[in-house]
């Protein structure tokens, strides 16, 4: 990965290896991390042994010396301030960042296949967040097995909206359009006229993007007001992209769009849509990557289904994770013992080897393409002192895809108002509970497992009623 990255990565743009991709020279493994949550950011500085940080001012890892800062101080070592310098009493090892943005060669010894490059978050099929451990050869593998789908190209000019804290981001657009030498012109956060305007002024011939923007560029009327005409292609990821969405966006844009399948464990591209126009199959993510193999298996048998047949899809390639960070049952639950990723989507494939994802039998709520665990929101609502159960399903929802609903059977009296005010102190903007709905009792197994489908059933059919 180090060697791969390199030359493209401090030639063009030095501030870019000052994440993951400067410790993959060093032969360390980066963790990316969301920064708007500071409180769940120390905890995960914390749990994943960082020794050295790289953040801008305002995100600052460390605090000032004194108590709150004395647990993590002691294994952050290593500390720079994109524009500043670190907190006093630290020791900011400056060589830390000038040292690589001078681009000096650092050679460290890597064992491709065991050592691991990045440690990003995901919730996996169900539960709590859970370090991704990847390796080298995980990253480098994908980067090549999308060389092979005819992804972009050197004369390509990207536009970057996705967070690079985000598998997507960091390795689908930063890693291969640096790998690939293409130019990439990013923007801190997504606002259509801002993303519009950029895309105009720059050029821009392909946009990564997922299907909240899709449905934005779709409908909204301001896109009316920019011409876009070397946009050549939208990637959409994150989330499945129907059919219906699909040519509204390529009819009113005049482009093409592709789409793409994968997880923060899988590196992430395990499918995609064909290059060649004529053979794309709208509403599908498409075929297998190279050097990937995926089988379609039955929830209750575990048996390989035929095609047009639902079940579970499941993959197996060099890009696959070696498993999840100090939690060997939650690996041993996602990767079988022959080394197929049970991906907890429900799919099927057709007969030509197009895959069609159609639900998920995992509990994860896709909002705006981010993964929300509803454990996790379930854990926060229950240290409520009017809470006396939850359960959070999903939402459905125009813009975002999916929101978070809260469920809840309370102990004494409380509103809906001061629920969302609770939960938004405690989580990530993208993780905020949006509905709330008070009911007697929340339906469980016998063995006390929320039953969370009959609520989701329930849901959905007030929905279709109104």
């Amino acid at each position: 990965m180090a060697l791969a990255l390199r030359r493209e990565v401090f030639r063009r743009q030095p501030q870019v290896g000052l994440g993951v991709d400067a410790g993959a020279l060093d032969g360390g493994a980066g963790v990316a991390h969301d920064a708007q949550h500071r409180g769940v950011l120390r905890q995960r500085v914390d749990d994943d042994g960082v020794d050295a940080a790289v953040a801008r001012a305002q995100h600052r890892v460390v605090e000032q010396p004194g108590a709150e800062a004395a647990t993590t101080a002691a294994h952050v070592h290593r500390h720079a301030e994109l524009g500043r310098a670190g907190p006093p009493g630290l020791g900011v090892d400056r060589g830390f960042v000038g040292e690589v943005g001078q681009g000096q060669q650092v050679e460290a010894a890597v064992e491709h296949a065991e050592d691991l490059v990045a440690l990003p978050y995901s919730s996996g099929t169900t539960g709590l967040p859970k370090g991704v451990m990847l390796t080298h050869r995980n990253l480098v593998a994908n980067i090549k097995q999308m060389e092979g789908l005819d992804y972009f190209f050197e004369t390509d000019t990207l536009i970057c909206v996705l967070p690079l804290f985000h598998i997507y981001g960091l390795v689908v657009v930063l890693n291969m359009g640096l790998y690939t030498g293409a130019t990439i012109v990013t923007m801190p956060r997504f606002e259509l006229e801002a993303f519009l305007k950029t895309a105009q002024d720059y050029n821009v011939s392909l946009a990564h993007l997922v299907p909240p923007i899709v449905l934005g560029l779709s409908k909204h009327p301001i896109v009316d007001e920019y011409q876009l005409p070397k946009l050549r292609t939208i990637f959409s990821g994150a989330a499945p992209l129907g059919e219906e969405l699909t040519r509204a966006c390529m009819d009113r844009l005049g482009c093409q769009i592709r789409q793409g399948y994968g997880m923060t464990e899988t590196s992430p591209v395990t499918h995609s849509s064909p290059a060649p126009p004529f053979n794309i199959k709208f509403g599908s993510v498409g075929v297998c990557a190279p050097s990937t193999e995926c089988r379609i298996v039955s929830l209750e048998t575990g048996e390989d289904l035929p095609p047009m047949e639902r079940g579970e899809v499941c993959v197996r390639g060099p890009q696959i994770m070696l498993g999840y960070l100090n939690k060997p049952e939650a690996t041993a639950s996602t990767i079988d013992e022959d080394g197929w990723l049970h991906t907890g989507d429900i799919g099927y494939a057709d007969h030509d080897g197009h895959f069609f994802i159609v639900d998920r039998a995992k509990e994860l709520i896709k909002y705006k393409g981010f993964q929300v665990p509803p454990a996790e929101l379930e854990a926060v609502l229950l240290t409520h002192p009017c809470v006396a159960d939850a359960a959070v399903i999903p939402c459905r929802d125009d813009e975002a895809g999916e929101v978070p609903k809260a469920i809840l059977v309370l102990k004494t009296e409380t509103t809906e108002a001061e629920i969302l005010d609770f939960v938004s102190e405690r989580v990530a903007p993208y993780k905020r509970i949006r509905y709330v709905e008070f009911i007697e009792q929340i339906p469980k197994s016998p063995s006390g497992k929320i039953l969370r489908r009959v609520l989701v059933e329930k849901e959905r059919s007030k929905t279709a009623a109104t």
